[in-house]
């Protein structure tokens, strides 16, 4: 599963979109206005961006370009501005695609495609259980997508990227920036066990995140 934020303040395109998007397993929450967009991107874990330019409040370029001062995540333009400088400026700004309006749905679905694959898995692909995706903090299991909230997506990128070691409760609250420092470090066994059930196949027999006593965890693959 996918989630992409859409700002687009034409209600109509919003709904075919919203709908067409939902059959290919990309669900998306929509807003008419950038204040609305960069409220929800605080606040929340989106994969992609989908982005209109004449908006309300600000141009729909200046706020791909605030957009790119906060994240990686990826941008696709959805306009029907067809001067070929909107597009230039866009890509400069930090898009990575751009497509102008009208267009078929389901041409929307191959760009998205192409612009995720375009962002590269840190870890060596020949490794098909788990591949992360860091440009839209997005991690791939037995190739489906899995949905986390961004504590979870960082607790497992430090056990993919210290596998077979024993990380303890202090190590993982200290390098997860989604966990604050007035949390106990008992939260960590709330997340392990979130986690277990959307990658252990039996969560109360895991094969990959192991439970040390009064160590930490480990993680294996």
């Amino acid at each position: 599963m996918l989630y992409a934020l859409m700002v687009e303040d034409d209600p109509d395109i919003t709904t075919l979109l919203v709908n067409y998007l939902k059959k290919y397993n990309i669900i998306v929450t929509a807003v008419s206005t950038p204040s609305a967009g960069l409220a929800l991107l605080d606040s929340n874990d989106f994969n992609l961006v989908i982005l209109d330019l004449t908006l309300p409040q600000m141009d729909g370029l200046e706020l791909c370009k605030l957009i790119r001062t906060k994240t990686d995540i990826p941008i696709i333009i959805s306009s029907a501005r067809s001067d070929i400088n909107d597009k230039v400026i866009g890509l400069q700004y930090g898009a990575d695609d751009y497509l102008p309006k009208p267009y078929e749905p389901k041409e929307l679905i191959a760009r998205i495609k192409s612009v995720l694959r375009r962002y590269q898995p840190v870890i060596d692909k020949q490794e098909k259980r788990f591949v992360i995706y860091q440009g839209e903090q997005l991690i791939v299991h037995n190739n489906t997508p899995l949905s986390l909230t961004r504590a979870e997506y960082e607790i497992l990128v430090l056990f993919l990227q210290n596998p077979n070691q024993t990380l303890s409760r202090d190590f993982l609250s200290n390098h997860s920036e989604a966990i604050s420092d007035e949390s106990s470090t008992r939260s960590i066994d709330v997340i392990i066990r979130r986690l277990r059930q959307k990658i252990e196949i039996d969560p109360k027999n895991p094969r990959h995140i192991h439970s040390i006593r009064g160590s930490g965890y480990r993680f294996s693959e």
